[in-house]
């Protein structure tokens, strides 16, 4: 009967062990962070292209010069919904820190890169990948010639939409320059006006003395 009794004990002793190993306490936290809303920079912008790829920068400060990987990642063309202006931008995976940021001139040519269908070349003078823009020979390399042409494609739309609404302000600014000169032509026929009739007055207060 006493061993019966020393059993349930232990048995008893065993589950308390049990439950307070299995016990999982929860405490409040001493400070309570609000989230915080993260901006992009992309917020006021239209996504027009997006796909994955791998970007190199030419290294013309090393000896001998030598092309870099710079990163992996998705690269975009963004339209600004205000402005117009079209920029290039890539991020690298994981990190997202950006490996190539610039704006898409009418000027800007991709060229193929020697031995590769899938490959694109081609110069910036502004890059604000390092925050400070400077000029930079880059390439990308997509998964196929299939991804590299429809990014191609997507590219020379966007730079001669650029090149149009260049155009269409060089158009403006020449007609703004014809309005001025139209006035300030009338506005010099009006003074030599005024002058006439001032003259005019002044002689006939002559004849009068």
């Amino acid at each position: 009967m006493a061993d019966t009794k020393d059993t349930q004990e232990e048995h008893e002793t065993s589950v308390d062990n049990t439950e307070e190993s299995n016990h999982d306490p929860q405490f409040e936290p001493i400070v309570s962070l609000p989230e915080q809303e993260i901006k992009t920079l992309e917020e006021d912008e239209e996504e027009l292209f997006k796909m994955r790829a791998k970007l190199f920068r030419f290294a013309s400060e090393n000896d001998p010069p030598e092309w870099k990987e710079r990163g992996t990642g998705d690269v975009k063309l963004l339209k600004h919904k205000e402005r117009g202006t079209i920029r290039l931008l890539m991020r690298r995976d994981k990190t997202l820190k950006i490996c190539a940021n610039h704006y898409i001139t009418p000027l800007m040519e991709l060229k193929p890169n020697a031995g590769s269908d899938r490959a694109w070349v081609w110069n910036t003078y502004a890059d604000y990948a390092d925050e400070s823009p400077k000029p930079e020979l880059l390439a990308i390399r997509f998964l196929n010639a299939e991804n590299a042409q429809k990014f191609k494609a997507k590219f020379e739309e966007c730079r001669n939409e650029m090149k149009r609404n260049k155009e269409k302000d060089t158009t403006k600014n020449d007609s703004a320059d014809k309005v001025a000169e139209k006035l300030e032509e009338l506005s010099v026929k009006e003074a030599k006006a005024q002058d006439k009739q001032e003259d005019a007055k002044q002689d006939k207060a002559e004849e009068k003395q």
